[in-house]
């Protein structure tokens, strides 16, 4: 057996010339381990037993149990995300649940997985969702179910300023969810893994309570417990519909080669095959996925302690953990091989794909830098197995809003094994409860829209996407590939006029204006990304001060817009059971009003603009395009009354915002604009220059005076371009989102998915003046007991003191807030007020009892109470906050001095 350096990397003499055997096939592994490799024409091979208990895993779960006729849960897939919705279902009660496998369980991808169980992901939500699975998989080991985990911990390395900064960000989040977490020095982590190289370490972390376990393990023991409390497994059954009902809205059964099997629901856990499965059904269900080549080399056993650490440098990419002995390492290359793009080959069981040296020498040449001693190590396998990556990186899971009853959970995105334990007490919450007990957003199926789903996009974004699983995750950070999908009519023009951008949704949008030359970067993204003050931030200055002091121009257009109407009266009583404010007000008003679940959490947090007398528009965040327009479609009325429109793309919207807006527009528009003639949160339809049919609203979702101008998209650049001509004597400017978003921090407006969630309720965010108590609606009876019983968290702004705008690390969102030096919550998002000179950021703040996570009752006096001294933590160090519950004082707030009349600076309406 030749060593590790001597078969793979290239140099000079006889190590090159051995290199140039292996890549002509002359010399091969395979010709040295034909047992291992029998290379079918597709160009995959049989399965390399690498755990090995893979073979058992997969016999010793067989059923001979025929399909049955009718079951309450069809599982499709027996991989470790499959069975572990079955185990936890089974744990909740339910055990008329089968579970189809159309090869053997743990065949597709989970056996070749790496099993690294690490619980700092960066999402608290999520972070809670991984040390679920950890506890979990070491409480069956240690009541002698096979888990295989072994609490070895794990180290995490950073070579560069930028990583430790995140680092410690993460590092300030595990303290709050209680996540051990240890700095350690470069010596402290060569004693914890004597093979690690350490000269170029600048910072370290140890968690103790992570560790690494067998993937095929912990799906044996799933299977077989979900087993024996009833659950059915049956492989070799292939699913080939899912079959709905005669409206195509919800499930009724699945259609399979063994025959038919009515059931209730179903839930998607096929893996790479997710995508393709989703198209089995009537109506297609997204499911945007797409395969990767993923390595990882495993080593002879050369004496490596069992519990060495696992070790992560994601500066270079890799990560290592003890195997048998020896070591198995892997990474996350730049570029990814995306695989399987027309389809993937029937009965891909146990399977891999053709090595690529070549390919994983940017791997290997970190590999070896960190653990200098693989370099004499021989190889056991060069494992290239597939795994399949969804559009942002993050996990796929909830219900599907093409077909109620229909569950998804694949995409893990190379998490598969620490995901699993998760995600399957999740999604059995979820079908058992009605939902979850985390909020899932961050991997809810309803925060994509069909152009995710789109193959052409999957295959050059998933390319990136495994290339990014450890970036620095920077402020800001966006995918380069796959963009300018969605733009509004006015994207070219305002590229030239430097445009910076940001993707959401598929849709660009103008992040600020870049006024000096960008010869430095090649697109139109952020050219330097940062934990500090930003390369932006003279620009959006600038930008913010047109809106407090002349006009600002924003383009919206990437805000979901969605026309609700109906013959009569119908549409009326339908908004007036799914809003909690009072919507029944004269055509032409506007009407700010939370959409609520049974909890009373907002499930959108949107405008409604009454434009006739049976019509609504309903304007809400690009992030609610899918999901709020999948709530109110699941309450429409069953005869059909309510008819339901997505016209997001119908309108290019722009925002016009300032002090001289209203002077700005009375030039160009055909209609009155005083503050009498026109108020605040009213809309008219109105010309402008010469285009027509403009629904122009009078707020800006800022506080600032302004208008929502939302124009047919065939005026849009007629529209534009009359706006431009004519500014210029009012101070116009182009602005983007970061000056937007200053705007409304410093206003202390919250923004739905940033700072209000399905578990955020009005009387939380001090918005329960918009909640009419005297009208029934959707989370009614929730709100009315929360009111009686007080709340437990309460949204507040935050000013940060003592902070150095250039030389200290920014908040940026995701900050833990202490309360007398006790944790009380975190912060959702964040900005520089300009005209306060100060960083302000917007979040919640509980009074916690213990470390079980119980809170107190709390209210404004507790907030409020001046003796109370409030810090918000930024990368590891404290800074002083001043808290408040409603937007301080500025000088450049409208008052009866600026504005011909009173203007609100909260719509009330």
């Amino acid at each position: 057996m030749l060593p590790l350096r001597s078969k793979i990397r290239l140099g000079s003499g006889n190590v090159k010339k051995t290199c140039q055997k292996l890549k002509s096939g002359s010399l091969s592994l395979r010709q040295e381990h034909k047992h291992r490799f029998l290379f079918t024409r597709t160009g995959v091979s049989s399965a390399w037993n690498h755990d090995g208990r893979v073979r058992q895993a997969s016999t010793s779960a067989e059923s001979s149990v025929g399909l049955p006729d009718q079951a309450r849960v069809v599982i499709c897939g027996g991989g470790v995300i499959g069975t572990s919705v079955a185990y936890h279902l089974a744990e909740l009660g339910w055990s008329d649940v089968v579970l189809l496998e159309q090869g053997s369980l743990s065949c597709g991808t989970t056996w070749h997985s790496a099993g690294l169980i690490g619980q700092m992901k960066g999402n608290t939500a999520l972070n809670k969702l991984y040390m679920y699975s950890r506890d979990l998989y070491k409480r069956l080991e240690d009541q002698g179910e096979a888990t295989g985990f072994k609490p070895c911990g794990s180290i995490s390395i950073a070579r560069t300023h930028d990583r430790m900064v995140a680092m410690k960000r993460n590092a300030a989040v595990a303290k709050t969810i209680g996540l051990e977490c240890h700095e350690i020095t470069p010596k402290e982590a060569l004693d914890l893994a004597p093979l690690l190289r350490t000269d170029d370490i600048e910072y370290a972390q140890f968690f103790p309570t992570d560790g690494a376990a067998s993937p095929s393990d912990i799906v044996n023991t799933f299977a077989r417990l979900a087993k024996q409390k009833g659950v059915k497994v049956i492989e070799k059954c292939q699913v080939n519909q899912v079959l709905t009902d005669e409206k195509h809205k919800e499930v009724r059964g699945v259609d399979t080669n063994l025959g038919t099997i009515r059931c209730e629901y179903f839930v998607n856990c096929a893996g790479q095959w997710g995508r393709e499965l989703g198209k089995r059904s009537e109506p297609r269900v997204r499911v945007p996925l797409h395969s990767c080549e993923h390595y990882h080399l495993v080593t002879k056993p050369f004496g490596v302690d069992p519990m060495m650490p696992v070790i992560r440098d994601p500066d270079g990419a890799v990560y290592f953990r003890e195997w048998s002995g020896g070591i198995l390492a892997g990474g996350f290359e730049p570029t990814a091989k995306a695989v399987f793009h027309e389809h993937i080959p029937e009965k891909f069981e146990f399977q891999l794909l053709q090595e690529d040296w070549d390919h994983f020498q940017i791997l290997l040449d970190q590999i070896l830098h960190r653990i200098p001693a693989m370099e004499s190590a021989e190889v056991r396998q060069l494992t290239n197995g597939p795994e399949s990556f969804s559009p942002d990186g993050r996990a796929i899971v909830g219900e599907c809003p093409e077909i109620r009853k229909y569950f998804v959970a694949a995409g893990m995105s190379s998490l598969g094994i620490v995901s699993a334990g998760g995600i399957g007490h999740a999604v059995a919450e979820w079908i058992v409860n009605g939902e979850p007990t985390w909020d899932l957003w961050a991997v809810d199926v309803k925060r994509f829209v069909d152009l995710h789903n789109n193959k052409k996009f999957l295959r050059d974004r998933v390319k990136e996407v495994l290339g990014t699983t450890y970036s620095i995750p920077y402020p800001e950070c966006d995918y380069r590939s796959s963009r300018k999908l969605r733009t509004s009519p006015l994207y070219p023009i305002l590229l030239e006029q430097g445009a910076v951008y940001g993707s959401t949704m598929g849709f660009e949008r103008p992040l600020y204006f870049e006024e000096q030359t960008r010869e430095e970067y090649t697109d139109n993204t952020i050219p330097r990304l940062t934990f500090y003050r930003p390369s932006w931030f003279d620009a959006v200055a600038s930008e913010y001060w047109a809106c407090k002091e002349g006009v600002g121009l924003f383009d919206m257009s990437y805000v979901t817009k969605i026309e609700l109407k109906s013959a009569g009266t119908e549409v009326v009583d339908f908004l007036q059971k799914m809003c909690s404010n009072d919507i029944d007000k004269p055509v032409g008003t506007v009407i700010h009003t939370g959409v609520h679940n049974h909890k009373g959490g907002y499930e959108n947090d949107c405008s409604l603009a009454r434009v006739a007398e049976n019509c609504y528009m309903m304007i809400s965040l690009s992030t609610t395009q899918t999901r709020a327009y999948n709530w109110l479609s699941q309450h429409l009325p069953a005869n059909g009354s309510v008819i339901l429109s997505d016209v997001s793309s119908m309108y290019t919207t722009l925002n016009v915002i300032g002090p001289k807006a209203k002077d700005f527009l009375h030039e160009l528009a055909e209609i009155p604009l005083h503050i009498t003639k026109f108020p605040s949160m009213t809309v008219k339809t109105m010309y402008l220059g010469h285009a027509s049919g403009i629904k122009a609203m009078r707020l800006t979702h800022t506080g600032d005076d302004g208008w929502m101008l939302y124009i047919p998209s065939e005026y849009a650049l007629h529209v534009y371009d009359t706006l431009i001509s004519s500014g210029h004597d009012y101070g116009l400017k182009n602005v983007g989102l970061m000056a937007h978003r200053s705007l409304r921090i410093e206003k202390y407006l919250a923004y739905w998915g940033i700072d209000l969630d399905s578990n955020s309720t009005p009387l939380e965010c001090g918005r329960d003046f918009r909640v009419k108590k005297n009208k029934p609606f959707i989370g009614q009876e929730a709100l009315l007991k929360q009111k009686e019983e007080g709340i437990k968290k309460r949204f507040v702004q935050l000013l940060v003191e003592d902070h150095d705008n250039h030389s200290d690390p920014w908040p940026w969102g995701g900050e833990p807030i202490y309360r007398n030096g006790k944790f009380a919550g975190m912060t959702t998002s964040a900005a520089y007020g300009f005209s306060l000179e100060s960083h302000i950021c917007l979040g919640y703040v509980q009074d916690f009892t213990d470390n079980t996570g119980n809170r107190n009752i709390i209210n404004e006096n507790w907030v409020m109470d001046p003796n109370a001294k409030y810090e918000i933590d930024i990368a590891g160090r404290r800074f002083p906050v001043k808290v408040g519950i409603s937007a301080p004082k500025s000088p450049y707030m409208p008052t009866q001095h600026n504005l011909d009349d009173h203007y609100p600076m909260y719509e009330t309406q």
